[in-house]
């Protein structure tokens, strides 16, 4: 009962306390809708009159103004957005000036003394100096409208006069509607009172005057000297009730049953709760023995029991499968508790083997992994079965316990052999990968040397054994150049371009190398002679196109020499060195080219090889000795000079000249160390000859293109001890001193300070010109033997000698003649003014101790 009479009263005040925030609410709608209305006409009238007093300023300071004068002004307000009517001007009260002036011309000379209706206002405006605001009131030229009176001052001297007025009508069916009131769209009801301004004191002027008698919002619009007061209420007014009543009325009796009845109810379970009491009791012991019996074996095997009701989804958890999943009491103990905890990766596995367990009523047997709140993850292994209730409800029974520790066990043992496997397999891949990088070019990805030589030393299992096999060996012409001057850069992609090349232009089953620099081989199997020369005509062609390297045109040639098998039992290493050879006679020839290896090529390879290894053996057993020739005064015949000349004392056969030697120094790059050995043995000499009383005045020695290209060369000769204006080195004609080779001209210079004069050797055959001797300025210049020789039978001949020396002579150049072989050769020579006579009719080369006893016995006098 008592709880019946708190549902009734409490139902009443939520009843009346509905009815009060459904009017509250109401009230809100209709202010936030009156709002903006108020806020249009206070802002529209304010507006209006604010542009009057920019037309009163004016007149203030012009109080003669007249109608047109007036009008202009006036035009210039209606040209903004407003609802001004008409405009008046009235000095001394009465309107003389009106804008616009069609359809009001009944104003002018209105005099507001006398109008009844405007007097009252006119002379308040007069008197309180203050704008009034009147209205709504009939307009004299039609209509209805606001009417502004301001009154007008002027200053003149200091002192004020009140000029008159200026009336301004704003049309208040326009100012109704810029303002929203007649809006078809307005749920409310407003009514307006106030008129000329004066508040609740006014009149009603619009809307329907009951509406302030029915409790309506209300709000004030400020006017200049005044205000209104807008009133609204909603269409129709205020409703009766709310019109969520009946909703809520019904829910506050729905919730005083729900009091009530579980009431009643409560009191009959409660009788029936003190019989199950009993009965309980009686069970009570018996539970708590097979309790502690179960929690002992639980406690010793750390398995948890769960027991989850099928139909209800009802989940039930012993302590220890809390404690398994890291859960607390709080669980809300239903089937999403057990799934919730489930690791991604096993949620839909373990939900589908529950599932099959539920649905076959079989037993149920899984693992899985869970996830505990500390984001620690555990191995959970479960077994259970499902089984009828007493009330006849399905239900699954079983229990969990912790397996983690197996399953690292597991997956360490699992992981360790995963890491040996892919330890084995990297350890595979890194040996593929080193044969291969240890076996191919990592610029070109061709081929190396190494692969090569396997290649020759396995040649039964790649090649069979009686296949004609051909060798192509290629170098690159111009390589050296591409690298010197554009950088190895441009060098490597020259490479890469000649490995494109000849991979392109070989067959899919020739062998193709890089073994070493810019050097290639191609081993094919089955050609012949013709092939194998149109294969190496076209790699020739091929390597000729330019290659573009960035904004430079690259050009290389090649040469390729070229080796067949000619028996099977040939070895394909001595093949390789045959084609070895073939590329140096290629190379010999003018490059850019191919040859085949040959037997005759092999002797000639093989001897040039030959006088290579004696030439370097006779370098280091200083076999290379300097024999003398003497330069003789063509008048005195006194001896002016000696030309320290190269010689070979070979061991076998005997003392050699340079061309049986020198072109071979070339190839083998040994010509500096010649010229060095023969430059150190005439340094030796002078020494010894002044020694023993021998006067010699100068020694003239080579010294080769090579070595005067030399950075090194100034820095040896500044380290021995040279006797200042007694040695000469003789440059080779042949040598042109036209070029720009700043290293060049750097030793000449430098040459000529260490006093050591220059002479150009076999004038006449090489590319000395004039402008080339004023250049080089040498000391000494020495007509070639081949154009001595015809000056006793060819008078042309003669005149050619005759010129140059006179050529030397004029520039300051000492002329020697070579190839003197008779006593009339001097004769002539002395007579076309020759400074210096070399040559067999006076003595031929001898050895350093021949010289000084030919010197000391004086024996070309006798010659």
């Amino acid at each position: 009962m008592i709880a019946s009479f708190v549902v009734v009263v409490a139902g009443f005040l939520a009843d009346d306390q509905n009815r009060i925030v459904s009017e509250a609410r109401m009230r809100s709608i209709v202010a936030n809708e009156l709002n903006p209305i108020r806020s249009k006409l206070e802002s529209s009238i304010n507006g209006n009159i604010q542009l009057v007093r920019g037309l009163i300023g004016t007149i203030t300071t012009e109080p003669d103004m007249r109608q047109p004068r007036f009008g202009v002004l006036a035009r210039s307000i209606f040209t903004e957005r407003s609802q001004l009517r008409n405009i008046a001007a009235a000095p001394d009260l009465v309107v003389s000036m009106v804008y616009p002036m069609a359809g009001n011309e009944k104003v002018i000379g209105l005099d507001y003394r006398k109008n009844e209706n405007q007097r009252a206002a006119a002379m308040r405006v007069m008197e309180t100096g203050k704008i009034v605001l009147a209205g709504p009131v009939d307009l004299v030229q039609g209509g209805r409208g606001l009417i502004g009176r301001f009154p007008v001052t002027t200053d003149a001297g200091g002192n004020k006069r009140f000029w008159g007025l200026v009336s301004a009508a704003i049309d208040i069916d326009q100012l109704y509607r810029d303002s929203g009131l007649i809006s078809s769209n307005l749920d409310i009801d407003i009514a307006i009172a106030g008129r000329d301004g004066l508040g609740r004191a006014g009149a009603v002027f619009f809307g329907d005057s009951a509406i302030f008698g029915k409790a309506p919002v209300e709000m004030d619009v400020s006017l200049p000297g005044g205000s209104w007061r807008l009133a609204a209420l909603p269409k129709g007014g205020w409703p009766a009730t709310p019109q969520n009543a009946w909703q809520v009325r019904l829910l506050i009796a729905l919730g005083g049953l729900m009091i009530v009845v579980p009431m009643i109810v409560t009191g009959r379970l409660t009788a029936e709760r003190q019989e199950n009491i009993r009965a309980l009791k009686q069970n009570k012991d018996q539970l708590q023995e097979l309790s502690h019996r179960l929690k002992i074996a639980l406690d010793t095997s750390e398995i948890g029991i769960w027991e989850l009701d099928i139909d209800s989804g009802k989940l039930l958890w012993d302590s220890r499968m809390k404690e398994l999943y890291g859960v607390g009491s709080s669980i809300r103990e239903i089937y999403d508790d057990w799934r919730d905890t489930l690791h991604p990766d096993d949620l839909a596995r373990a939900e589908t083997e529950f599932a099959e367990a539920l649905a076959t009523g079989g037993a149920y047997n899984s693992e899985f992994r869970i996830c505990l709140p500390g984001a620690e993850i555990r191995h959970i292994r479960a077994i259970g079965s499902t089984y009828l209730s007493a009330s006849g409800t399905r239900k699954i029974v079983g229990v969990n316990w912790d397996v983690t520790a197996d399953v690292e066990t597991r997956a360490r043992l699992s992981e360790a052999k995963r890491l040996a496997e892919a330890h084995s397999a990297e350890l595979e891949t890194a040996r593929h990968r080193m044969e291969f990088n240890a076996m191919h070019d990592p610029l070109t990805g061709l081929p190396n040397r190494r692969f090569l030589d396997q290649v020759l030393a396995d040649r039964g299992r790649q090649f069979d054994a009686g296949a004609k096999i051909s060798i192509f060996h290629i170098d690159l012409d111009r390589f050296k150049q591409i690298n010197d001057t554009l950088g190895h850069a441009a060098g490597d992609e020259i490479l890469r371009h000649a490995a494109r090349l000849l991979r392109e232009n070989a067959r899919d089953s020739d062998f193709v190398a890089r073994i070493g620099g810019d050097e290639f081989v191609i081993i094919r199997v089955g050609g012949n002679p013709e092939e194998d020369a149109v294969l190496a005509s076209r790699i020739i062609e091929a390597m000729s196109a330019p290659v573009r390297y960035k904004d430079q045109e690259c050009r290389v040639g090649v040469s390729i020499g070229i080796a067949a098998r000619a028996a099977a039992t040939d070895e394909l290493s001595q093949i390789l060195v045959n084609a070895d050879i073939a590329l140096y006679e290629a190379k010999r020839r003018g490059r850019n080219r191919h040859e085949t290896f040959t037997g005759a090529l092999k002797t000639a390879v093989f001897k040039t090889k030959q006088t290579a290894d004696e030439i370097l053996r006779g370098l280091e057993q200083n076999e290379f000795v300097a024999h003398f020739q003497p330069q003789f005064c063509p008048k005195s015949l006194d001896i002016i000079g000696v030309e320290a000349l190269a010689r070979w004392d070979h061991p076998t056969k005997g003392l050699l000249r340079p061309h049986t030697f020198l072109k071979t120094a070339e190839d083998i790059n040994v010509v500096a160390a010649i010229d060095q050995t023969i430059l150190e043995q005439a340094l030796f000499q002078i020494c010894r000859w002044e020694a023993n009383g021998i006067d010699i005045p100068k020694i003239s020695v080579n010294l080769s293109y090579p070595r005067l290209r030399n950075e090194g060369l100034i820095e040896r000769l500044e380290q021995m001890r040279i006797p200042k204006g007694r040695l000469s080195f003789e440059l080779l004609e042949s040598i042109s001193f036209d070029e720009n080779d700043v290293t060049v001209l750097s030793n000449i210079r430098r040459i000529k300070e260490l006093g050591i004069d220059i002479e150009i050797d076999d004038f006449g055959t090489g590319y000395a010109s004039i402008l080339s001797l004023l250049k080089l300025t040498p000391r000494r210049l020495k007509i070639d033997r081949q154009l001595i020789l015809p000056i006793l039978t060819s008078p042309a001949q003669r005149r050619l000698v005759e010129s140059i020396i006179d050529i030397g002579t004029s520039l300051g150049i000492e002329v020697i003649a070579e190839g003197v072989e008779t006593r009339e050769h001097a004769d002539i020579l002395r007579d076309l003014g020759c400074h210096g006579l070399q040559g067999y009719a006076f003595a031929r080369p001898m050895n350093a101790n021949d010289l000084a006893t030919f010197v000391f016995e004086r024996r070309w006098h006798a010659a």
